[in-house]
């Protein structure tokens, strides 16, 4: 499942900080982390829903200060992604996270963009970059945020919205994906991850998103999973987040190829591959053991986030060739 070519469209870069980089930022940084040692930390990793899991999230990051320290953690990542067989990726970052910290934007942005240059180069790696939203936080935040961005909004791709879910409809945030929509950024959003199908609807309606991020809880919904498929709305799964978060009990319980087979623009991919479990390729080897994916499925779910991604036309056209060529392989 290494080998097989595919993208990842659901990535929080801030996720992919795996103990032993944060420890090492740490010390860069004189950072003290509440933990007495990797293993300590990764002990916390045993998550009672997508709140607990922030919580941790949100205090490891303490550990990046400057541009080298958001290069190094998106070089690692990439350097996995490309192990494991993706050929574009669009990743998403979380700005608030960090101008609430103190750092400046442009100092993440410098970071992140550097490395995603560097694996281009190095990987024949293609990416795009999302900002995020933190939902949990006012959504006029929001609107000042992007209303600041000036010279680095032409290195932004797209916008999404994250963070707990629960209480903070997307509807809050129409004014804001108004305005990225009006300055040519894709727009996507998580819904309907541990809330209901009424917050993919409102995403579709109200933010008119391209994606939806999550989006497991459509199956409760017959007319919006039909609506859905209809549509080719992409959905962008991530199975292990799922069982880690508590949202499916067991991977065997996961609903992913029932959505396949029901026609679902289903994508897979890790969110936040350090906390939950494994990156993308490690999913795909997951689903095989627990839920039988057959060789056929993970080509299908592979198409899937090709044509789902925010890559240029000739790129989709190239990896579909290499998919191609490893089922003939």
């Amino acid at each position: 499942m290494h080998t097989l070519p595919k993208a990842e469209l659901h990535l929080h870069i801030e996720g992919t900080l795996e103990p032993e980089l944060a420890f090492a930022l740490a010390a860069k940084n004189r950072v003290e982390l509440p933990y007495g040692s990797v293993e300590e930390l990764r002990r916390q990793y045993d998550f009672e829903d997508l709140s607990s899991f922030l919580a941790l999230y949100y205090a490891t990051m303490a550990v990046l200060r400057d541009a080298s320290d958001f290069e190094a953690l998106t070089r690692a990542y990439l350097e996995r992604a490309a192990a494991q067989g993706l050929r574009h990726v669009d990743v998403f970052f979380d700005p608030q996270a960090h101008t609430a910290r103190g750092v400046p934007l442009g100092t993440v942005v410098d970071g992140i963009r550097a490395a995603l240059d560097a694996a281009r180069a190095e990987h024949g790696l293609t990416s795009t970059l999302l900002l995020c939203f933190l939902r949990d936080r006012p959504a006029a935040e929001a609107v000042e945020l992007f209303d600041s961005l000036g010279d680095q909004l032409p290195r932004i791709d797209g916008i999404g919205l994250d963070s707990a879910e629960v209480g903070h409809p997307p509807a809050l945030f129409e004014e804001v994906y108004a305005r990225a929509r009006a300055a040519g950024l894709h727009v996507v959003a998580h819904a309907g991850e541990e809330a209901g199908p009424e917050y993919v609807r409102e995403a579709l309606d109200v933010l008119r998103v391209e994606r939806v991020d999550h989006g497991i809880q459509c199956l409760s919904d017959p007319e919006l999973v039909d609506r859905l498929v209809a549509e080719r709305v992409p959905l962008t799964v991530c199975p292990l987040s799922n069982v880690r978060l508590r949202v499916v009990d067991t991977l065997a319980d996961h609903p992913v190829l029932d959505m396949l087979e029901r026609g679902l623009l289903v994508t897979v991919n890790s969110d936040d591959p350090a906390y939950f479990g494994g990156y993308v390729g490690d999913v795909f080897q997951d689903l095989r053991d627990a839920l039988g994916l057959t060789d056929e499925q993970a080509v299908a779910l592979a198409r899937n986030s090709v044509d789902a991604s925010f890559a240029g036309t000739e790129r989709k056209r190239a990896i579909h060739a290499e998919i191609t060529a490893w089922e003939g392989r």
